[in-house]
């Protein structure tokens, strides 16, 4: 045999010999991962299940075999081929209301200007944009601390005249409805002071938010401040949020401030799907000079 037919040969007999093994990883890659995956939930807890032709069935695992489960629905049991399983995803009974999922409310850290008491995850953020031309992010450092900030983006005006700030904030949860966090807002606003200066100003508050993400009540405390000269009094923020539709939510957030009689008011409705949420919403003061039904206010939060 010359050389050239034994390389041939070789050649052959490796492809003939690898293709089997490679069959063989592709198809472990594509069950195991997954059928490791897969647990029979507890009686809270429900899961939905999308097969890799799209179909998707809301149920319990109850049997977990080699190659296929069982799925209970509320049409019965089914068989289902761990292979034909695309994803499957628990979620809690409460989050069904008549037969249909109600994902978790994407936005649950926020009212409009001011945070609630709950707190991203870990790896979880935001990225939001008020009236547009401020922009803004949020990202969880862990379960209990957040760190955020942005930045104007006033068209025609310089970056050394933009306003910065930042937010970071560290929460505790004191039960399975109630939580409590403080934190700050920090800004530089350019030519604030009479010398034209950008002076630190800023609120230290406290915060509490009692009950779930689909209906709550926020309440805390801020010490406005400006280079470190703390205000006497501090504000109080009452504001609170409650679901009544899969993909909307009544909002409202409203402000007591030291020194000045008319109360300030925020209502509104939020759209949102499950990454998504859109505020529409009214700004208005109590008391002489109210402008009904009050002051136009957007924003969009993107949640990753």
């Amino acid at each position: 045999m010359n050389r050239k037919a034994f390389r041939s040969t070789i050649l052959l007999v490796l492809c003939l010999v690898a293709t089997p093994l490679s069959i063989g990883q592709v198809y472990g890659q594509e069950s195991t991962p997954l059928k490791g995956a897969l647990t029979i939930p507890d009686s809270e807890h429900l899961q939905i299940l999308t097969t890799r032709d799209g179909s998707s069935f809301v149920g319990r695992i109850t049997e977990i075999g080699e190659t296929e489960i069982q799925f209970e629905t509320e049409l019965g049991k089914i068989t289902i081929p761990i292979s034909k399983i695309k994803k499957i995803k628990e979620i809690p009974v409460t989050s069904m209301k008549k037969g249909t999922y109600w994902f978790p409310n994407p936005n649950a850290t926020r009212l409009y200007f001011a945070p609630t008491a709950r707190m991203l995850r870990e790896g979880e953020g935001y990225f939001a944009d008020y009236y547009l031309f401020f922009p803004g992010f949020a990202y969880g450092i862990s379960d209990n601390i957040t760190i955020g900030g942005g930045m104007s983006l006033i068209p025609f005006v310089g970056i050394d005249d933009q306003i910065f700030y930042i937010t970071p904030k560290v929460g505790l949860k004191a039960g399975p409805r109630t939580n409590f966090a403080a934190g700050a807002l920090l800004i530089k606003i350019p030519g604030f002071s009479d010398d034209g200066e950008s002076p630190l100003v800023g609120i230290l508050y406290g915060v509490g938010t009692f009950g779930t993400s689909d209906g709550n009540l926020t309440a805390g405390l801020g010490y406005g401040f400006v280079d470190g000269d703390f205000a006497d009094k501090p504000m109080v923020m009452i504001g609170g949020e409650q679901r009544f539709a899969r993909r909307a939510s009544f909002v409202t957030e409203n402000y007591i401030f030291p020194g000045i009689d008319q109360p300030f008011i925020s209502y509104g409705i939020r759209f949102f799907g499950e990454k998504l949420s859109v505020d529409l919403a009214l700004l208005n003061t109590i008391g002489e000079g109210i402008f009904f039904p009050g002051f136009p206010y957007v924003d969009f939060v993107f949640k990753f």
